[in-house]
């Protein structure tokens, strides 16, 4: 059964931590348990976090536009570290803008390849990433 234990924080020099606040108080106000890593947060922070919390997911935000670099080998961290398991997810400005734009199936697929089982751009509301943790995690209600 999942803890519904979540840790956010906006990663790699990304200093933009607003969302992932917001995130935070939603996922809260949810019923999950939030360890909120605030921003600058390198990856080896998130693994550490999530197995120092037991989480069930890792909720990485980006909105500087370099979020595909950020992000490329955390699936790999988490698997050495035990957490084969763990949701992945991503979301904001997780490329240049113009790429979301342009080429956000390629992106998409870039993220899947790099192991995280969700992105999204940054018009994701909360209750939709809060239905997606849910029924990923297999929590009703």
């Amino acid at each position: 059964m999942p803890s519904g234990n979540i840790v956010i924080g906006t990663i790699g020099a990304d200093a933009h931590m607003i969302g992932a606040w917001v995130l935070k108080k939603a996922l809260g106000d949810a019923g999950f348990g939030v360890t909120f890593l605030g921003a600058v947060v390198p990856q080896e922070d998130f693994v550490n976090a999530a197995i120092e919390t037991s989480a069930d997911a890792i909720l990485v935000s980006s909105m500087y536009g370099m979020g595909i670099l950020d992000c490329e080998g955390l699936r790999d961290k988490c698997v050495e570290a035990g957490l084969k398991n763990i949701l992945l997810y991503a979301g904001g400005n997780v490329a240049a803008p113009l790429e979301l734009e342009r080429n956000w199936p390629e992106i998409e697929k870039r993220f899947r390849e790099m192991g995280f089982d969700r992105v999204y751009r940054n018009t994701v509301t909360v209750s939709e990433v809060i239905a997606a943790l849910k029924g990923d995690l297999g929590m009703t209600g």
